[in-house]
């Protein structure tokens, strides 16, 4: 069965039988029955928003750049947690972890397993060799857990500097890296010593350093959920050689940026930047399954080297998901210079936009496949989320900054559904406006 068919199928199965209306009926209680499961058993909030997106419907199938509802809509997906670069359900992506599934889908964890030191060695050529050594987990915040332990424990110091805006995770280490006070309400203090520095002070690592008790500086090269700022390159320039003249390490978050998002295959490593490590995640998975990454150097991974079962998780470095890796960077390497034409029309495309609507758009700021658009007021934002959930396109919202709207187009994209979405983007922007008018 075709992907398309094996949508409809599921749109099928989920809906019920019968006719027409029988369908829509099953359709319905389909999508009552899930967002009541999700009141009982997660949020009734988590299920409001989940009503919001989908319009009353629920997702049951994707394929490509397209996912499809339970009401039998077909909705663009500029969203979904920047996971899905190359679309959903890659076809090489899914023909990997398939194999890997038919035969040994998890470790034993006592014998090697060979897809995942196979996988090891693809990111490591991936970044030529640039920096050697590798730790697998499953989503972001494992990658700057582990990458801040090693520092840590690799420079015999406590402090990490991190940057203000930036965001690492909301696991209990990560989260004092990130630096919105809205993840952090009511959790007071850490095990981590953590200072955040302002994006533009040129001077802010060797005043940090200068005590000696610096591990590490940990940013974002671009800074996704605070709105997508790019991070000035002599500033991060500075820091970098900063870090190094005191004993410090340097880890690069590319975890939402990287891989292509942004255009390079590491933003840090393309600049030149003396880094210790890149943390990579998201797509790693190749949108099928959950992978991260810590790609460092020899000094910073030290600790796990005389002892590697310093740090270990059950399922890090998981067969099916290391199987996914080397199809997934390979197909993302044979898409890159589409990835740089999609990028050249949603920028001009967003430009003109703005310049249609000044008084509502602020300010454009985006590179590659990640962008930003910054409304008036974080209600107009909101408006445009819902106009653009009623158009059929899926975006992502900024947490930490609500008067953004984030774009997260994938690699499965062509010129017809970007036309799609700067057309969605136009009407909800010039209807929130003219009805925040009114107000």
């Amino acid at each position: 069965m075709s992907g398309g068919g094996a949508n409809a199928a599921a749109a099928a199965e989920v809906g019920g039988g019968g006719g027409k209306e029988g369908r829509a009926g099953g359709e319905l209680r389909n999508a009552q029955r899930t967002f009541d499961l999700i009141r009982r058993h997660f949020s009734p909030r988590l299920a409001l928003t989940g009503s919001f997106a989908g319009r009353g419907a629920v997702e049951v199938g994707a394929e490509g750049c397209r996912v499809t509802l339970s009401d039998g809509r077909s909705v663009l997906d500029f969203g979904s947690y920047a996971v899905p670069l190359l679309g959903h359900r890659h076809p090489a992506v899914v023909a990997g972890v398939r194999r890997a599934l038919d035969t040994l889908p998890t470790a034993t964890r006592s014998l090697a397993n060979p897809v995942t030191a196979r996988a090891a060695a693809t990111l490591v050529e991936y970044f030529e060799s640039a920096l050697p050594k590798v730790y697998f987990g499953l989503n972001g915040a494992d990658a700057v857990e582990v990458a801040v332990k090693l520092a840590r424990l690799a420079s015999g110091r406590g402090r990490i500097l991190a940057v203000r805006g930036g965001f690492h995770g909301k696991s209990t280490g990560a989260l004092a890296l990130t630096h919105s006070p809205l993840f952090r309400a009511g959790l007071r203090g850490s095990v981590i010593d953590v200072a955040h520095a302002d994006p533009e002070d040129t001077g802010a690592v060797e005043r940090a350093a200068v005590s000696g008790e610096l591990a590490a500086v940990v940013f974002e090269p671009v800074q996704g959920e605070n709105g997508v700022v790019p991070l000035p390159v002599a500033v991060l320039r500075r820091w970098c050689a900063d870090a190094r003249r005191y004993g410090a390490f340097v880890i690069a978050d590319e975890i939402q940026c990287g891989l292509r998002r942004c255009g390079e295959r590491s933003l840090a490593l393309a600049e030149g930047l003396p880094v210790d490590a890149v943390l990579v995640g998201k797509p790693l998975g190749g949108g099928v399954v959950p992978l991260s990454a810590v790609v460092c150097s020899e000094e910073l991974y030290a600790p796990l080297e005389a002892d590697p079962f310093l740090h270990s998780a059950t399922f890090g470095g998981h067969p099916l998901a290391c199987a996914a890796l080397p199809p997934a960077l390979a197909a993302i390497e044979q898409l890159a210079a589409h990835g740089e034409v999609l990028s050249g029309a949603l920028s001009e495309g967003l430009t003109r936009l703005r310049g249609r609507h000044a008084d509502a758009v602020r300010e454009v700021r985006g590179r590659g496949l990640l962008w930003g658009l910054d409304y008036a007021t974080p209600h107009l934002a909101g408006e445009v989320v819902l106009g653009l959930a009623d158009a059929g396109l899926l975006v992502s919202p900024c947490l930490s900054r609500p008067t953004t709207v984030r774009l997260l187009p994938s690699l499965a994209c062509g010129p017809p559904e970007v036309a799609e979405a700067l057309a969605a983007l136009e009407h909800a922007t010039a209807t929130a406006a003219a009805r925040c008018a009114e107000r």
